[in-house]
């Protein structure tokens, strides 16, 4: 029997995807979730705007979208004041990292990241067999000076850095994002996730410069916008940069419905702000429920909030025991992050429920 001619890399990778989504866990418990907050899509949903773009949008859908998303892009660069031939329009972040590895890595070269942050990054480096190497947290923060070390140590072509983080919302300030930069080597290419820079105050990044050949920062619709679903993000780069990633990316791969509803949606600053506002509001009640129950929430910069929940074992305990209840949330899967728990921010009655579950849960797990 003939067998699928794989290339050497994908027949030694193990069969595995980043993530368990909520909707195979309901397939496999024959339940739906009353509250999922455990992925930090905005449960509020799009601006009003962005919801009226889609339905606009839809009467056109027989036609191909936009290969180069023009309008969308145009519409980043005003906001950020740069060229828009600095901007590329992706399919979430998950494919820009996917095709910044692609263009960068070669089998074998070096990629530096923190242990416990975005796993995709790491699923794409595998992917295109990349060498990994991984930095601890120190204090439940991405340790700059380590990575930068370690980046030095193996000559890395690719760091990997989010600011603020994701899994413990913790974040560095701009200052010490830009001297990390500095102390990187010369030909080591900077990716900059600020997929939750929108929940963040002034200062927490460098101010955009698309001239840094070594640096690019990447943004998503998935987050604060609440299009998750339609699966859009964008670099902001050196046009070289932007024009090697034209060569790899998939032409098509950002739907004619995104492109519009993205583009309302960023134009609708009024709805971002009060949305910053209502998850503020939601991040002082979880943290309140955390000290009820004997807990610490961490400093979010994000929205979502990580709490502390004294153990590994205990943290297993209520994700389970909020399963049980219909509630998804998720925690960080390496030590020492793995001692807590990962909440995100939806709305008031969402909110209720968690912490309904989450009190039913401690007295359970004890």
């Amino acid at each position: 029997m003939s067998q699928i001619p794989f290339t050497d890399i994908v027949a030694n990778l193990p069969a595995s995807v980043p993530f368990v989504g909520p909707e195979q866990i309901e397939r496999e418990r024959g339940f739906t979730f009353r509250a999922k907050l455990g992925a930090n899509e905005s449960p509020f949903g799009p601006s009003p705007k962005a919801r009226d773009a889609i339905q606009t949008a839809i009467e056109d859908s027989w036609e191909y979208p936009d290969a180069t998303s023009v309008t969308l892009r145009q519409a980043i660069a005003r906001h950020w004041d740069i060229n828009t031939d600095n901007v590329l329009v992706g399919a979430g972040i998950d494919e820009l990292l996917g095709n910044v590895v692609r263009m960068t890595v070669p089998p074998g070269g070096a990629v530096v990241t923190s242990n416990g942050a975005y796993p995709t990054f790491n699923y794409h480096v595998h992917g295109f067999g990349g060498t990994l190497h991984l930095v601890d947290y120190r204090d439940d923060h991405e340790d700059l000076d380590a990575l930068a070390a370690k980046a030095q140590a193996v000559d890395a072509r690719l760091v990997y850095l989010s600011n603020p983080d994701n899994p413990m919302g913790t974040r560095h300030t701009a200052d010490a994002v830009a001297d990390f930069r500095r102390r990187l080597p010369t030909d080591t290419l900077l990716v900059l996730d600020e997929a939750y820079s929108e929940f963040a105050p002034e200062g927490t990044n460098p101010p955009v410069d698309p001239s840094d050949t070594n640096l690019i920062r990447l943004r998503t619709f998935s987050k604060i916008y609440g299009l998750a679903a339609l699966r859009v993000g964008y670099a902001i780069a050196h046009a070289d940069a932007v024009t090697g990633l034209n060569k790899i990316r998939n032409h098509f791969g950002v739907n004619r419905v995104a492109q519009h509803a993205a583009r309302a949606a960023l134009e609708d600053q009024a709805y971002i702000d009060a949305l910053k506002n209502e998850i503020e509001r939601g991040k002082r009640a979880y943290a309140e429920i955390a000290r009820r129950h004997g807990f610490t929430a961490l400093p979010s910069f994000t929205n979502f909030v990580t709490i502390e929940v004294g153990g590994v074992a205990r943290g297993d305990r209520l994700l389970k025991a909020l399963q049980d209840r219909r509630v998804f949330i998720r925690k960080p899967g390496v030590p020492p992050l793995d001692r807590c728990i990962r909440v995100t921010v939806g709305p008031e009655d969402q909110r209720t429920i968690f912490e309904q579950a989450f009190a039913e849960a401690v007295q359970e797990v004890g």
